[in-house]
């Protein structure tokens, strides 16, 4: 969602670091972003992110320090 994007770099991955609050920001912007834009994928990512969403949460912190967006966004 366009407000994650919005947030400084910093707190992005500080958001993303700690257990639980990645879960429910990963959770929040996968779901938001679904229901603006569809698509299987992200249904798929959205489904795998409710289930694994602290793992994925730090792949996204990852993938965010490195090209300044969330995996598959």
């Amino acid at each position: 969602m366009t407000w994650f994007n919005k947030l400084p770099r910093l707190v992005q991955i500080l958001l993303l670091l700690i257990p639980g609050v990645n879960w429910v920001v990963e959770i929040i912007v996968r779901w938001g972003t679904f229901i603006k834009k569809g698509g299987v994928l992200r249904l798929v990512i959205c489904i795998v992110v409710t289930f694994l969403g602290i793992v994925v949460g730090w792949v996204d912190m990852i993938w965010c320090l490195l090209f300044k967006k969330l995996c598959f966004q």
